[in-house]
C-alpha cells in the first residue's frame, strides 16, 4: 500500500461510489481494483461499515433509441456519496444504433451522456466529481473572431449541474478554468508517468544536456516542455509554425513549414513533447527536421494519441527511421490495432487516478500527489540517474 495512504487519518467525505460513461469501463475497473486492494489492507482506526468493499463501481444504463436519442439511468442509489464519474469524450471505439445504422459516438455524444448520468443523480449526492482526462472541446477555448467558447459553456454547464470538482489532465489551454472561477478545477501534469515509462522502456537513455534534449512542436507547449527541461536539466528547443493566413484548412490557417529555433541537437536524443497527437502530420514532420538535424533518436511524449488519420503514417514514419517510440496515456481509447504497434508504448495512468480519487474521497490535499517533480527525481534516483541542474 502506498505510504502517501497512511496520511488518511480523516472520515471519507461520504460513501464512495464510482460511475464510468460508456467507453471509460476498463479504466475504472484498474482504479476500482487499487481503491478496493489498499483499503482491504488499511490499518486506520476510523474505518466505518461500508468503508472496504469489493468494489465501489455503480452501474448505470444509458440507452438509446433508434432516433438516437438516449437517458441515463442509475441501477442503484447514491444519495449521501461522494461520486467520482469518468468520461472518456474520444473513445470512438463506442457505438449504438441509428435509424439501422451504427454510428460511432462522437464527443458531443459523450459528453452528453456525461450530463445525462449527473441528471439522473438529481443533486441526491453528496458530492459530484467529474473526471475527464481529456477536456472535452479543450481545444476550442479561446476566441479569435465571432465564435463559440464549446470549452467555457462545457465547464459552466457541469457547475450548473452539480459538478463540484473537475479533473482533467495536462489541458490544452489551464486558463479556460477561469470560465468557472468559484469552482475546484484540477490540471494534472502526466509527466511523471511518462518519464517512467520513458526509462522502464528505453533503458539505455542517457539524461544530460549532452545526450538529450526537449523539444516543443510549436509555441503554445513551450510551459509543458520547459517543466520537463528544468526537471531533468537538459536544454529545450522550439519549432514555430510558419502559417499561411490567406488560406483556412479544417478551421485553421495552413502550414507552411516548421522552424526550428535551439541549441544544437546533432548526436543527441531527443524527446517531443505534446498535449495530444491529433492528424499527427505536424509531429512527424517535427520528427524529420530533428533527424535532418542529425538527432539521434526521436521519442515522442504525446499525453492523448488521438490519431484521427490512421495509424499509417506513423507506420512509415517509424519505417524510415524518424521516430523511435510514441508514448501516450490510457485516459483516452487506445484500438487494439495502436497497442500490437511496435513504436508504441502505452503508459498507465490508472493508479494515479485512483491516489487522486482516494484522496479527494478523504478531504485531504492532493498536493503531495501532484508534486510530480520530487517524484520523477526519487524514481530516477532509484533508477541510479543522477540529475544535474544549474545552480
Amino acid at each position: 500500500m502506498p505510504d502517501i495512504l497512511e496520511e488518511h487519518r480523516t472520515l471519507p467525505n461520504g460513501p464512495l461510489a464510482l460511475i464510468a460513461t460508456k467507453g471509460s469501463e476498463a479504466l475504472l475497473d484498474k482504479v476500482d481494483k487499487y481503491i478496493s486492494g489498499w483499503r482491504k489492507e488499511s490499518k486506520s482506526d476510523l474505518i466505518e461499515e461500508g468503508y472496504v468493499k469489493d468494489t465501489y463501481e455503480v452501474k448505470i444504463s444509458l440507452p438509446r433509441f433508434g432516433s438516437g436519442e438516449a437517458k441515463g439511468t442509475l441501477t442503484q442509489s447514491v444519495r449521501g456519496m461522494d461520486v467520482y464519474i469518468l468520461c472518456d469524450c474520444f473513445n470512438y471505439g463506442v457505438t449504438y444504433e441509428m435509424y439501422e445504422m451504427q454510428v460511432p459516438m462522437s464527443p458531443d455524444d459523450h459528453f452528453s451522456d456525461l450530463k445525462r448520468v449527473i441528471a439522473a443523480i438529481s443533486g441526491h449526492a453528496n458530492r459530484i466529481t467529474v473526471i475527464m482526462p481529456m477536456l472535452y472541446e479543450g481545444r476550442q477555448h479561446k476566441r479569435a473572431v465571432r465564435e463559440s467558447l464549446d470549452c467555457a459553456i462545457a465547464l459552466q454547464e457541469l457547475k450548473n449541474l452539480g459538478g463540484e470538482n473537475i479533473v482533467t489532465f495536462d489541458a490544452h489551454d489551464p486558463r479556460v478554468q477561469n470560465s468557472i472561477p468559484l469552482s475546484s478545477f484540477e490540471n494534472i501534469r502526466t509527466s511523471y508517468q511518462m518519464i517512467k515509462a520513458l526509462v522502464n522502456t528505453v533503458p539505455d537513455i542517457k539524461i544530460d544536456k549532452e545526450h538529450l534534449a526537449i523539444i516543443s512542436p510549436d509555441e503554445g507547449g513551450m510551459g509543458r516542455c520547459i517543466f520537463y527541461a528544468t526537471v531533468l536539466g537538459l536544454n529545450v528547443g522550439m519549432f514555430y509554425k510558419r502559417r499561411d493566413y490567406t488560406k483556412i484548412v479544417n478551421g485553421r490557417n495552413a502550414i507552411i513549414s516548421h522552424e526550428y529555433l535551439g541549441d544544437s541537437v546533432e548526436g543527441k536524443d531527443v524527446i517531443i513533447v505534446d498535449d495530444m497527437i491529433s492528424s499527427g502530420d505536424s509531429m512527424i514532420d517535427v520528427a524529420n527536421q530533428l533527424r535532418k538535424l542529425k538527432a539521434k533518436r526521436v521519442f515522442i511524449c504525446s499525453s492523448f494519441g488521438l490519431f484521427c488519420n490512421g495509424l499509417e503514417r506513423f507506420d512509415k514514419a517509424y519505417e524510415d527511421g524518424l521516430i523511435e517510440k510514441v508514448f501516450t496515456t490510457n485516459c483516452i481509447y487506445i484500438p487494439d490495432t495502436l497497442k500490437e504497434k511496435e513504436w508504441f508504448a502505452e503508459v498507465d495512468m490508472s493508479k494515479y487516478i485512483a491516489h487522486i480519487i482516494n484522496t479527494l474521497n478523504h478531504n485531504i490535499s492532493i498536493a503531495p500527489i501532484l508534486n510530480t517533480t520530487n517524484r520523477i527525481h526519487s524514481f530516477l534516483a532509484k533508477k541510479g540517474i543522477e540529475i544535474k541542474t544549474d545552480k
